[in-house]
């Protein structure tokens, strides 16, 4: 079994100026690198044997300025956020309500939840032989996180968007899982 800790990225520019980034390349704004930093402080009380990011700078620079070189860092194309397609870095008020909505069928020209699912699903089998009996830490997305609360927590994803921490104003430093 392998412990997990799930992180989200710093706040980005593009979620400032209230736009879905899904695959584009958004940067931290000031924000999201003091909350970066700031998480060195917050898991003082954690080991991780390796921290895996998404291969989006947003992710791999908060995983950097939360821990610099303390854990080995592995970014991977699967952490993802959703592919939205034709809607990549368009306004929230679009994409956000579409998202519940694209379970099964993907987004114009990008991704299902379910794609994210498999992708996040492929991520974890891919780990479990090395890391197995250790403690990783994942630096990511909203979509892999809710995949992970499909895949290991047994919700629906009716649920996972429900209880989505995001809705209810309740971010903490760290989710806790186990693969």
């Amino acid at each position: 079994m392998i412990k997990i800790t799930y992180f989200v990225h710093g706040t980005t520019l593009d979620n400032e100026n209230h736009k879905s980034s899904g695959w584009n390349d958004a940067k931290l704004s000031d924000l999201g690198i003091i909350q970066s930093k700031d998480l060195t402080k917050l898991t003082a009380d954690k080991v991780f044997d390796a921290v895996f990011t998404s291969d989006l700078s947003r992710a791999i620079d908060s995983a950097r300025l939360a821990w610099g070189d303390t854990y080995p860092q592995y970014s991977d194309k699967r952490l993802r956020e959703c592919n939205y397609g034709d809607l990549n870095g368009e306004d929230s008020d679009i994409v956000e309500p579409m998202q519940e909505n694209s379970i099964a069928t993907p987004m114009p020209n990008g991704e299902s939840y379910e794609d994210i699912k498999a992708r996040v699903n492929d991520f974890l089998n891919s780990i479990r032989e090395d890391f197995d009996g250790r403690h990783i830490a994942i630096v990511a997305h909203k979509a892999p996180q809710l995949a992970l609360d499909v895949l290991l927590k047994g919700m629906t994803w009716d649920e996972a968007f429900a209880n989505d921490w995001r809705k209810k104003k309740a971010w903490q430093p760290g989710w806790e899982y186990e693969a």
